[in-house]
């Protein structure tokens, strides 16, 4: 399967994007089969006769081949249908998130320049977490510029450690990327169904779900709550050999329920994002006796490599046509041209490379490539190395511990959200105790900060900026749906 070839633009400019691969690789399939679930299931037919209307009122503000939109919609099937819609018209599509304040949304806005935004008639609003909403959408022209590059998707990256980086994939990459799922071991396939809590504007929701499920044939619903109970109500909803789709946070949301229903259909998860612990994996298999498989992968490059059968745990498998490699501890993967927009910096990309920063090794023989965390989590202390990912999953792994956090400043702080409330003196001496017990002193936190709730971004990675995260200990926020609330702000140093 390839994406058609581009015609050539007349002028200067990148080449319009030609849209035929929507039709021919999307949108194509018998027209009564459901193909979608929100509230109500929508067929191949519905979805095709949606994008129509949606590609009319775009071309009507404007918008046309070689054009660029903003899209900046809550997960819903105006996104799904306005996403397909500027693809069919040969724009170009950004995707912004819409849980960005207003400031960041402009912020975005004002770098990428679209010449069309599309965004919600009305503010979806704070409240219990939402998998998708009802949304009535509204079209605004602007005086921004034409695509300057060929990219089909342009997506800012999640920004966990600094600021987001501006992405563009071609629609030959994405056709590239559904190819390789195809070939995956594990993958969901034709008749199968995907329960997704993975937000369809990143690339583990946007490749792994919708357009995989599209092209494949496999039914993709979206939970009305992405509470542990409507997750599972959704996926006894469906008679078919159900995969879940998301991230960690959502294993451990889901392993919080004590008494999970018998659900015959549900056959796995497959989970993208960080890595997950292996407390955490063990306790999600011994829980719902399914399969827990891990996906490695970036915005940059979509599905890198996969487990999802667990059988090479803590291992991967290269996903077919990714090729790797090892350089002074960090991966780097065979990319032919920069996936970023604007100047190309060379740390990140060169000579064909894609530097992941992230530390792994891959094996010489077999070739499974273990991946190690972030290369930026590794410090001196007085000399020493410490990789404040070890002492994160150490401090995550304590009985009372809910989640954590591990950074570095002028020490290592750490930000912990205490699984039962407490007098804060009595729950730091017994964490620093069993600290003390499991850690070099070397590697123990200095600052030990107890909050409510740690920050996440939207694909739900847990936020290592201390900015961030010194505000999230100063102001208490609503928590999603089924999440134990514990502790406000408070810290003391550990010696």
């Amino acid at each position: 399967m390839k994406a058609a070839a581009t015609t050539p633009s007349k002028g200067p400019g990148p080449p319009p994007l030609d849209p035929s691969w929507v039709d021919e690789v999307l949108l194509r399939g018998a027209g009564a089969e459901q193909c979608l679930f929100f509230d109500a299931p929508v067929s191949r037919d519905e979805l095709r006769r949606l994008v129509a209307a949606r590609q009319a009122e775009l071309s009507a503000a404007g918008l046309g081949r070689g054009g660029s939109v903003a899209l900046c919609l809550a997960p819903s099937l105006a996104l799904v249908t306005n996403l397909l819609a500027a693809w069919r018209l040969g724009a170009q599509a950004s995707l912004l998130d819409h849980r960005l304040t207003a400031f960041e949304t402009e912020q975005a806005l004002a770098r990428l320049d679209p010449q069309v935004v599309v965004s919600a008639a009305q503010p979806v609003g704070a409240g219990p977490a939402r998998g998708f909403y009802d949304l009535r959408e509204v079209v605004t022209t602007r005086a921004g510029r034409p695509a300057r590059t060929p990219h089909a998707v342009v997506q800012l990256s999640s920004g966990s450690t600094g600021p987001s980086k501006i992405i563009g994939r071609t629609a030959a990459d994405l056709v590239a990327e559904i190819d390789r799922y195809a070939q995956i071991d594990g993958v969901p396939r034709a008749g199968e169904r995907i329960v997704s809590m993975a937000s369809m504007v990143h690339v583990l929701g946007l490749v792994g779900g919708l357009l995989h499920s599209l092209h494949a044939g496999v039914r993709l619903a979206v939970p009305q709550r992405t509470s542990a109970e409507g997750i599972l109500a959704t996926v006894a909803a469906g008679p078919e050999p159900t995969t879940l789709l998301g991230v960690p946070f959502h294993i451990e949301l889901l392993t919080w329920v004590s008494r999970p229903p018998h659900l015959p259909q549900l056959t796995g998860m497959t989970t993208g994002g960080e890595l997950v612990r292996a407390q955490v994996h063990d306790a999600f298999v011994d829980h719902y006796g399914i399969r827990l498989g891990s996906m490695y992968g970036m915005t940059e490059v979509g599905v890198i490599a996969t487990d999802l059968f667990g059988k090479n745990r803590p291992e991967l498998t290269p996903a077919p046509g990714i090729t790797l490699r090892e350089q002074d501890g960090e991966l780097l993967i065979a990319r032919e041209q920069s996936p970023y927009l604007g100047t190309t910096d060379p740390s990140r990309w060169s000579d064909g490379w894609l530097h992941t920063r992230d530390g792994g090794t891959v094996d010489p023989d077999s070739g499974l490539v273990r991946v190690l965390g972030r290369r930026d989590s590794q410090v001196s202390i007085g000399g020493l190395k410490v990789d404040l990912t070890e002492v994160e999953h150490t401090l995550a792994a304590l009985p009372e511990v809910a989640a954590a956090v591990v950074v570095f400043g002028t020490s290592i702080e750490a930000y912990v959200v205490p699984r039962e409330t407490g007098a804060d003196a009595q729950v730091e001496a017994r964490l620093t105790e069993q600290l003390t017990e499991r850690l070099a002193a070397y590697k123990r936190p200095r600052l030990l900060h107890l909050v409510d709730q740690l920050p996440r971004t939207a694909t739900g990675k847990l936020v290592r900026d201390r900015t961030v995260l010194r505000d999230a200990g100063q102001r208490p926020n609503q928590l999603p749906e089924q999440e134990p609330a514990n502790r406000k702000g408070s810290h003391r140093d550990v010696h």
